[in-house]
């Protein structure tokens, strides 16, 4: 009889609230599980526990061996719990010496086999979670595990197809006990107030920490902005004709906090338009500039705006540690840059803003969640929908406001001056993917692990060439505590459940009473230390360890955490060219689902990532910049809207008849968003004509008001919830 120890909730907790790359992960309460999973062509050992029930979780007792049938994984035949023929090939040898081939379980779920006593079943077909579901949903006596958007789980949950997760809580201590650390959490899970149901178990790509940021090649900001005397160069273009209009005002004075230049300590530094300007406003009254001038306007500008606070490192202003620029002076910086190819690339064009697939919804997208940022419009980076909670405790869709179309009509501006870049513009021009390796592009908004790796594989560090993650920028947010708004920086890029999970099929397992207790008790694995650890690093193989075989670990952000071995870096570097996702996904099969520990992330962050990232760890952990939190908050603007709210199956029907509102904003991959298409070319829908109308379209026409009172109505039904609990 094998059993699992109950862990508390103050240890749960301790698990929590860590900051990227300062991140998040498990404090290390377990030592190594003591053997690594052998591949499939080599045999599997035998369990020591041979004979009888398992039980885990306190009550949850199966057969040993029971199946699992599992239709579960992340995106695509890569990343599922086998190897796929690519992956594979002839077969592929990994650092635990094992040798893997086609269809055999990767390392993380042939030792949870042997953590809980269970054979998987593959069944994955290699779609993304919503399509997964689909293909299964009228063949669910097939599996008892199946992949799905968060909304589709609950829905079908609903609907009678999947197991009520929330009645076995009692018999799930380590599960229970993550909810109860996070209310936002338990809430984003709840499938229904009333009953308390849980249809799926949560995915979190970290938890509590930011997501995304802006990422810059600070190189060029230092050559254009820094040192002595004025910017000369021996060719330039000619700006655009302006079209951008200013969003920070013309006169007065606006103070900002800001980090201090050594990251100890706040500071507050002013803005003083009075005596500077504002530098798009003079850039936009010159009339005819070339590289040259803008450069040395914008140099001046600093200088005077911030009272020489930067000294001649003016390029602080944007990719130091006391960064406070916003959003006029970033299209200043772009003008510079998309005027000076010749200094900065030695050709004759750069790409401003681009998104890393141009030619891809999904990233594409990033441009108006960049946008939110750039203007202080929430609800452009929600963890549902376009949804956010106000400073009025309601409900809100930033797709009904004025402020995001007019966010939207400023990106327009942007592009229209050749600042954001061709692909963006026409999709079948050139290849975005392309232009950080061939010194074509300056700048986007994505994950910094995966973009900085660029610096070992693609840039050439003797040139000193640098792309690394800067501030959020400054804009004016409001968050209720003034009615003029507050100029701060704000990120709405906050990691909480994802919009993907695992739920267990109730015809699946029907009246196996060991199918349900083994697929309930793998969820309650995940979530303990031991689990968190093995499905994001996989086996203890690929795991440093000490002469007595525990783990060597690291001090991150006040928790120790494992390191992994060196054959393991060495495999990531060789076999996903330094990507930790793709290599923990296609190789190890760890991070598809539950909690991805950050911490091994960092130790595969490159140098420029860590430097960056820093910057950002010491503003959020200084308060300077302001996120939504995974709670109730005092403030409910900063409360973290839920990643699913609690509707009926009516309401559900009713909300999947709004094909206007849904088709137009998707973000899937080979789909198209509206807010996209205005950025790249103005209003095109007949029936938008500027920003109130198109607010005013989707609310009426396309039954946004319709949506947001169904949501309005579940999430006060959360809050009713929340509140009969505490």
């Amino acid at each position: 009889m094998k059993s699992f120890k109950h862990i508390s909730t103050a240890l749960i907790s301790s698990l929590l609230g860590l900051t990227l790359l300062t991140g998040c992960g498990p404090s290390i309460e377990v030592q190594p599980s003591g053997g690594s999973a052998s591949g499939g062509g080599s045999g599997s050992s035998t369990p020591a526990e041979t004979q009888g029930e398992t039980a885990a979780a306190g009550e949850l007792t199966y057969a040993e061996g029971t199946v699992l049938r599992m239709a579960t994984g992340y995106n695509s035949t890569k990343t599922g719990l086998s190897f796929d023929a690519e992956t594979a090939g002839n077969g592929i040898t990994l650092p635990d010496g094992n040798t893997y081939n086609t269809g055999d379980l990767k390392p993380t779920w042939q030792q949870m086999e042997k953590e809980l006593n269970v054979k998987f079943e593959d069944k994955y077909q290699g779609n993304s979670a919503a399509k997964e579901f689909e293909y299964w949903k009228e063949r669910l006596g097939e599996v008892d595990m199946v992949s799905g958007t968060a909304a589709l789980l609950t829905e079908n949950g609903e609907a009678g197809s999947l197991v009520n997760i929330g009645e076995y809580l009692d018999r799930m201590p380590n599960f229970r006990a993550y909810l109860e650390a996070n209310p936002i959490v338990r809430l984003s899970i709840t499938g229904n107030t009333d009953t308390g149901a849980i249809y799926f178990s949560p995915y979190f790509d970290g938890v509590n920490d930011i997501e995304k940021m802006p990422l810059m090649r600070i190189d060029w900001v230092t050559k254009l902005l820094d040192g002595e005397g004025e910017f000369t160069a021996s060719a330039s273009k000619q700006l655009a004709a302006p079209v951008y209009q200013p969003y920070m005002p013309t006169s007065g004075k606006v103070e900002i906090t800001v980090v201090n230049a050594d990251g100890t300590a706040t500071e507050t530094v002013t803005k003083d338009y009075d005596t500077a300007g504002n530098i798009v406003a003079k850039m936009n009254e010159a009339g005819t500039l070339d590289g040259v001038a803008a450069v040395n306007m914008l140099r001046t500008y600093i200088d005077e705006a911030y009272g020489g606070y930067y000294g001649t490192a003016r390029s602080d202003l944007f990719v130091g540690q006391n960064a406070a620029w916003d959003a006029d002076e970033l299209v200043a910086l772009l003008r510079c840059v998309v005027a000076n190819p010749q200094t900065l690339n030695g050709t004759d064009t750069i790409q401003g803003l681009f998104s890393r697939e141009d030619d891809n919804n999904a990233r594409r997208s990033d441009m108006f969640r960049f946008a939110g940022h750039l203007f202080g419009v929430r609800g452009l980076e929600s963890r549902q929908d376009f949804l956010y909670v106000g400073a009025d405790g309601a409900l809100h869709d930033a797709r009904q406001e004025e402020e995001t179309y007019v966010a939207m009509e400023r990106m327009h501006a942007m592009a229209q001056e050749g600042l954001i870049s061709k692909a963006f513009m026409d999709m079948s021009t050139e290849n975005s993917g392309t232009y950080l390796e061939n010194d074509l592009g300056f700048m986007h908004y994505d994950y910094n692990q995966t973009q900085t790796i660029l610096n070992e594989t693609k840039l050439q560090k003797d040139q000193g060439e640098k792309y690394m993650a800067v501030m959020i920028p400054v804009a004016l947010w409001h968050d209720g505590t003034n009615a003029d708004g507050v100029y701060m920086h704000f990120t709405e890029s906050w990691r909480s459940v994802k919009t993907d999970g695992w739920g267990i099929s109730k015809a699946g397992v029907g009246s196996d009473e060991n199918k349900l207790n083994a697929a309930l008790a793998l969820i309650d694995f995940a979530y303990s230390p031991k689990g968190m650890v093995l499905l994001s690093y996989g086996p203890d193989a690929f795991i440093k360890t000490n002469a007595d075989g525990s783990y060597v670990t690291f001090d991150f952000n006040g928790t120790q955490q494992p390191v992994i071995s060196d054959a393991t870096k060495e495999a990531l570097w060789e076999l996903a060219s330094g990507n930790y996702t793709n290599f923990a996904r296609y190789y190890l099969g760890s991070t598809l689902s539950f909690v991805k520990n950050q911490a091994f992330e960092y130790q595969c962050t490159t140098d420029v990532g860590q430097e960056g990232a820093g910057h950002i760890s010491k503003a959020i952990a200084l308060g300077v910049i302001k996120h939504p939190e995974l709670a109730l908050a005092s403030n409910s603007w900063y409360t973290s809207v839920p990643t699913v709210l609690p509707t009926t199956t009516v309401e559900n029907s009713t909300i999947n008849g709004y094909t206007e509102l849904t088709q137009n904003f998707s973000t899937a991959k080979g789909d198209d968003n509206i807010l996209c298409q205005i950025i790249a070319n103005g209003y095109t829908d007949a029936s938008m004509k500027d920003a109130a109308s198109a607010a005013e379209t989707v609310k009426n026409t396309w039954k946004g008001a319709q949506y947001l009172s169904i949501k309005e109505g579940a999430w006060q039904r959360d809050v009713d919830y929340y509140n009969s609990m505490n």
